[in-house]
């Protein structure tokens, strides 16, 4: 059985096997986590997307879809990269926003990864509220097979983090 955790923090500060990403879909690094995650894990990181750009994911990497990469400098063995869905208030994304957590946790499972730390996706940039975001990454995560022992939502500010606590329960 998985164990869920939440912590207020940064994400790039975590010990981990995998951190996940909330990549832009270039790979290329951007704002908020995906910029955060490319500043503090050095070059190693680029370097890889740069392949990956150049051979699977030439007009970049789906919405929904994950893939993974070195952590380079990170306390972590792996990048799980996926990238979220844009909040629309007049297209249900739900489904994108599921898949993100679903295909990060397939990643996961391939690489054998044990513990992952999750980021808020699509809460910063991409406008997603925080409680419905909250509420479909838990029920997700709950209802998704893995092996990995311990998914922790690593979450930057205060109200993140009681958007995901009031839904934990």
């Amino acid at each position: 059985m998985t164990t869920l955790t939440l912590v207020r923090g940064d994400i790039t500060r975590q010990t981990a096997d995998a951190i996940v990403n909330a990549a832009n879909s270039s790979l290329l690094g951007g704002g908020g986590v995906d910029g955060a995650i490319h500043r503090r894990g050095g070059p190693a990181i680029l370097e890889e997307c740069r392949k990956l750009r150049a051979s699977r994911y030439g007009k970049g990497l789906p919405t929904g879809r994950a893939v993974a990469t070195t952590a380079g400098d990170l306390d972590a063995h792996w990048v799980i990269h996926t990238v979220g869905p844009v909040f629309s208030s007049t297209e249900d994304r739900s489904d994108l926003l599921a898949s993100c957590h679903r295909e990060s946790l397939r990643v996961a499972d391939e690489l054998g990864a044990r513990t992952v730390a999750f980021p808020a996706i699509s809460t910063g940039a991409y406008r997603w509220p925080l409680r419905a975001a909250a509420r479909i990454a838990l029920e997700t995560v709950r209802n998704t097979p893995t092996d990995v022992e311990e998914v922790r939502f690593v979450l930057f500010d205060q109200s993140a983090y009681d958007a995901f606590a009031a839904q934990i329960r």
